[in-house]
Order: structure tokens, then sequence, then C-alpha cells
């Protein structure tokens, strides 16, 4: 027996919490850190008697990520009870939702351009099969994207968390249980570990832009389960290998080297000792950072331990067409979209768009800057290049600026009509960072703007010719670097106020008519 080529296979579950003020089911601050057990109440805690409610913001927020992630809205759902013993899970059961989720069947387009060439899908990675009649290919705009498919997205409540002081306890901190989460699902649309962690890549920069949730890796506000297994083909037979669930992997590195690893190591096992794919089967696995390894947790079928049952304490409710309107009208435009209308619109590069889109304040101040002036291309340089610079000095956000994008914009202007040189439209935005002013007191007050009268600069160019005979003797005997020289002396005549262009071509025509 030989194996001819095999096929990873991902689907990931992405847990992410979301923005609200409260708890999934009661009136407690969800808010992330603090002292531990301090926030928490008889319903997050699953005290008897205890009566959870759902809140419409919760909703809300779910609804606004199945938008943002080009789902379908359900109009009725409902919760469940998910059953399950874990230590930090207070009840004993998840409240979450199964067979009813908010939101299903949706989408992600991953830009084409982020696959390295060699690995751009296409051909049997694509597995187009698996869609409905659909490419996995897809274009917008004139751009490829490769389309990985969202089954649904549920609301369900955190857990608790545990902490380990090694060698002495185990403590549970409660805070975090009721936190509200969303769950997003995706069919196994994945074909390698680079593409897995592109996807939560993509996921959490829409997430962030609408505002569902922080995003932050670190603090667990996104948590990724990637499933993963081969499709192996032996002597033209096709083979499954079981599934592996590789549980809260919190960063993207983790998510490519865990799910690389775990290829590797269902390859070999297939080889030396194949097990027979089961569907209803998972192994689940955990990620040793520190090694290098997945290791094994439990295994389980999937649907029989958890004993799903509709959850008793939440009547199944309806979801209102103005909910989901107002849903759909916090989302607007997203990143991507957003990108291809600025290189269209202002022939930015797309290093320059990828920048102004990196988070959605960002964008909407370019955007009412680039609004307010005659030379959108170059408030987008301004700000790349001069704003963003001082930004990052400083370790602030656009929100942190005094500047409002009415400075930008005017500032755009003055360079763009010559009003000043670029020499100086640094100075004046080093003032503006100071006092605050708008760039045209600031030319006024420092006597910055360029002089254009052709009469002025002509007689500022002939007094300077006047005075160095020197100067103009070399340019006759072949030194042409002379016009640069004379330029500068024209300059430092009229006090940096000569226009630069109109300057240099009165003094090449003057010295070529000598």
């Amino acid at each position: 027996m030989a194996i001819d080529k095999y096929e990873i296979v991902i689907g990931c579950e992405i847990h992410t919490q979301l923005l609200t003020k409260t708890k999934a089911f009661c009136a407690c601050e969800n808010r992330y850190g603090g002292m531990p057990d301090t926030r928490v109440c008889p319903v997050c805690l699953g005290l008897p008697g205890a009566m959870p409610r759902v809140s419409k913001g919760y909703v809300e927020l779910g609804a606004v990520a199945g938008q943002a992630l080009n789902c379908n809205i359900a109009r009725f759902t409902k919760f469940d009870r998910k059953h399950y013993f874990y230590p930090d899970l207070a009840k004993g059961y998840q409240i979450t939702q199964y067979d009813i989720p908010l939101c299903t069947d949706g989408h992600v387009d991953l830009p084409f351009k982020h696959y390295p060439k060699d690995e751009q899908p296409g051909g049997e990675k694509c597995r187009s099969t698996n869609f409905k009649g659909e490419d996995c290919i897809v274009e917008t705009d004139g751009s490829k994207y490769r389309r990985v498919r969202i089954e649904r997205i549920h609301l369900e409540e955190d857990v608790g968390k545990s902490l380990h002081i090694e060698g002495k306890h185990s403590y549970i901190d409660y805070n975090r249980c009721g936190t509200p989460l969303i769950e997003i699902v995706t069919k196994p649309d994945m074909t390698s570990p680079e593409e897995a962690a592109l996807f939560m890549q993509t996921v959490q920069e829409i997430l962030r832009y609408v505002k569902v949730t922080k995003g932050n890796l670190e603090e667990g506000n996104m948590r990724c389960d990637a499933n993963i297994n081969l499709n192996v083909w032996e002597d033209g037979k096709l083979y499954h290998t079981p599934i592996s669930e590789i549980k809260n992997l919190n960063s993207f590195r983790s998510i490519k080297d865990a799910c690389a690893y775990e290829a590797k190591r269902q390859l070999d096992e297939f080889i030396n000792d194949r097990q027979e794919f089961n569907p209803g089967f998972k192994v689940t696995m955990g990620w040793d950072e520190v090694n290098g390894k997945t290791v094994v947790q439990r295994t389980k079928n999937s649907f029989v331990d958890y004993r799903f049952v509709v959850e008793p304490d939440i009547k199944p409710f309806s979801v209102s067409e103005e909910l989901i309107k107002t849903a759909f009208d916090k989302v607007g435009e997203l990143p991507e979209q957003k990108r291809n209308r600025y290189k269209k619109e202002f022939g930015l590069s797309d290093f320059d768009v990828e920048t102004l889109t990196s988070y959605r304040e960002l964008a909407l101040w370019f955007e009412e800057a680039s609004s307010k002036s005659k030379a959108p291309k170059r408030v987008a340089n301004l700000i790349l290049s001069e704003l963003l610079a001082k930004l990052n000095e400083e370790k602030k956000s656009i929100t942190d600026m005094a500047l409002s994008p009415a400075h930008i914009a005017e500032l755009a202007d003055a360079l763009e009509e010559k009003k000043i040189t670029s020499k100086q439209g640094k100075e004046v935005f080093a003032e503006m960072l100071v006092s605050n002013k708008m760039p045209s007191e600031i030319i006024k007050e420092k006597g910055m703007e360029v002089v254009s009268d052709a009469g002025a600069i002509e007689k500022i160019v002939d007094e300077v010719i006047a005075a160095n005979p020197k100067a103009v003797a070399d340019y006759k005997s072949g030194k042409t670097n002379v016009v640069g020289w004379l330029m500068g002396q024209v300059m430092k005549a009229s006090q940096g106020k000569a226009n630069p262009s109109q300057a240099t071509k009165l003094v090449q025509e003057k010295l070529s008519s000598l």
C-alpha cells in the first residue's frame, strides 16, 4: 500500500465575547479582569431558584455579528441547555442554542492576495463539491476571494476561569460566568493551517469593525476550536482520518502551528495505526505551546454526551424586523469593501488602504478629512506619513488626537495648491500639534505663503544671477549642477517663499539665454 496524496480538512468554532454592558442573563457587569468572584450573582452562579433573563442588547449584538458575516437572521429562536461537567461550569450545564440558532448560512471571503502564490486555492484543494452549486472562489470588484461558509452563529454564555498555581492549588474565578458569547461554526472548508489562521484574523477584523467585540485574543475575548482531519488517497482509494478538536487556541500563530502539527500527527497515525472515521466521534486535543505539540484531553461522542434540552426558564422568542434592521444599519461598510473603494476613488496602494482601514475610527477620520479637501490622496499621505507616525510614537489612537480632520484637510489643500513647500508643511504640522491652530492661521502668522507671482520671482532670479558671475561662467563651461546652487540662492533670497518649480524654470531659462 502507498499513499498517493492527502488533503487537510479544517472547520473552526470561534467563541467571541460580546461588548454588552451586562452579562448574558443577569445584571452583573460584563468586564474583563478585576478581583475574582466580585461580579457574580445567583443567576450566573446557577443557584437554585435564580431566573435568567435575556437582554435585547445581547440578541441585537448577535444579529449585528450575523449581518456582518453574511448570515440569515432567524425570526424565531430559543435557548437550550447543554449538559457537561467542567470545574468552572457553575451550573453543571451551559445555556446555549442548539437546533434553532440566531444566525445561519453565512460566509467570509478571504482575500486571495493574502495567500502565498504556491498555496493559492484552486482545483482539487478547493473542494468546490462541498458547495451547493457555488464555487469556493468568488470574484468581487475585480478581486478574487476564497469563500469559507459559516454554518451557524449561536448565542451562549461563557464559563468561569480556572486558575492553577503550580505545586499548590487550583482556584476558580467565576467573574466570567455568564459572559455573553457567540459561537461561529464554519463548514469544513479550510484546507491549510495558514488558511485557518487567516480566517480567524479576518473574522476578528470584521467583528471589531462593527463593535461587537474587543477581539483581544490575549484576554480570551476570542478563542478558536479547530476541528481537523485528513482525506488520504491510498492506492486510488479515499480514506478519512478521525476528527480531532483542538481546544482554546488563542493566537493566530497557535492556530497555524497546532493545525500543522496535528495534520502531521494524523498522517503518521494513519500510516502506522489507522483508525476508522466515525462522524459522531471526536478526540479533544489541547495545544502544548511550550513543547509545540497537541495532547489528548478526552474522547467524546458529539451529541450523546451533552443531553440537550430546551431551556425551561427562558421562553422561545421572536426577533423583530426592527431589531434586524437596526443590526443591519450598525454594520455599514466593512473593511474589505472600504479598501476596494479607496483604491478606486483615491488611487491608493494596497499598503495604504490596509493601513487606513486597520480600525474603523481611523477609516472614518480619513473619510471625513478627505471629504473636506480638494486633494484626498494628499490627505491620505499626510495621515500615513505624519499623523500615524506621531500616534505610534506616543502610543495613541486617532480618537486621542486633538487635531480634527479639518486640520489635515486644510494642510493638504495648502500643499496641493503650492501655497507652502513640503518642508514648510512639516513645520505647520508640528505647530498644529502644539497649538491646535488651523494651518491657514499658522501660515499667515509665520509669513510662510509661497510667492507664485511670476514678476516677483523673476526679479529675485535676475538679482541672484547678477550677483554670481562665477556661477554663470561655470554653467557656460558645462557645469550644469550650478543650477541647483543658484536655486538655493533664490530660495534663500526669497526666505523660502518662492515657488520652487517656477523659480527653477526661470533660472534655467535665464541661464540658457545668456
